[in-house]
């Protein structure tokens, strides 16, 4: 039976992925073209849609995302599609520890209100939806993201940029493995409640733990220099994305996990990449032109 995605954002992280392994795995891909598509039109046959839009540099995030959602639900509606999201942490706020399906909600932010608030609206429309949850993504096709743009950037002078503490634990979303994850849900979507939040667990570590690995692939030192926050405060009032990016300054200092409980009983066969694959995939590829993303030289590590 054929199968077909109604991919929204196919060139963003989370589009491009779960493109990728849908089409590898037999479906037809479709993807949307803002331009010159019509959202309701465009679903017409569609068993799922994966909603890959997000504004770029946190732009107008209170106008835009509310309308997408309005836009994302109407089409699914008239298709009877299922809808894929990548889901974040924003609304579980600043109380750090492993977070779940069944942790309250407590944005500290107003983007977490917006995502919570998203997140709402599609839980009560009545149209299945899959929360497929992830903390940082990494994906190495796309280097315009926190590790390019942050905190791998000044790696070339043997620099990592922590924009929190360096001993503070995060989960990191491989972005390979989240579209596979996604295929194989999408797959089983018959047997998935009407809305599922099913957090990604992917691989923990620390800006530490990923210095000692780099300086393996590297062979070279590396140090350990803070953000300048202060920079950004100075810029916030004319400029939109330092104060973005000021705002959600706090999640860098506070450690967190996803809990693997629900994704495991959903796909209790899913292979994980590893975390040494992962964490190589954070270079760029000026850095590293020609090293495939694998193992490399880091067995020393329990990774």
């Amino acid at each position: 039976m054929s199968k077909t995605a109604l991919i929204l954002g196919a060139s963003g992280k989370a589009g491009l992925h779960a493109a990728q392994a849908l089409e590898i795995s037999g479906w037809t891909i479709r993807r949307f073209n803002r331009a010159t598509d019509n959202m309701i039109q465009a679903a017409q046959g569609a068993d799922i849609i994966v909603n890959g839009f997000n504004p770029p540099n946190y732009h107008n995030w209170g106008g835009i995302i509310p309308a997408i959602t309005k836009q994302v639900i109407a089409a699914a509606k008239a298709s009877g599609a299922t809808v894929f999201i990548p889901g974040n942490v924003y609304h579980f706020g600043a109380e750090g520890g492993e977070w779940s399906e069944k942790t309250p909600a407590k944005p500290c932010s107003r983007k977490g209100q917006i995502r919570l608030d998203m997140e709402r609206a599609y839980r009560a429309s009545g149209v299945q939806t899959v929360i497929l949850r992830t903390g940082n993504m990494i994906d190495r096709q796309h280097n315009n993201d926190i590790f390019g743009a942050v905190v791998l950037s000044a790696l070339k002078r043997s620099k990592i940029t922590a924009p929190g503490a360096a001993d503070t634990p995060q989960p990191y979303a491989y972005m390979p493995d989240w579209g596979r994850a996604l295929q194989m849900l999408a797959d089983k979507r018959s047997q998935l409640e009407q809305f599922e939040d099913i957090p990604f667990p992917g691989h923990v570590f620390t800006l530490n733990e990923l210095k000692a690995f780099l300086e393996v692939e590297l062979q070279r030192p590396l140090k350990i220099s803070r953000f300048p926050w202060w920079a950004m405060r100075l810029a916030s009032p004319i400029w939109e994305l330092a104060r973005e990016l000021v705002e959600m300054r706090y999640l860098w200092d506070t450690p967190h996990t996803l809990s693997p409980a629900r994704f495991n009983a959903l796909l209790p066969d899913f292979t994980p990449s590893t975390k040494a694959k992962a964490m190589l995939a954070t270079l760029p590829i000026d850095i590293h032109p020609n090293k495939p993303v694998a193992a490399g030289r880091s067995h020393q590590f329990n990774v």
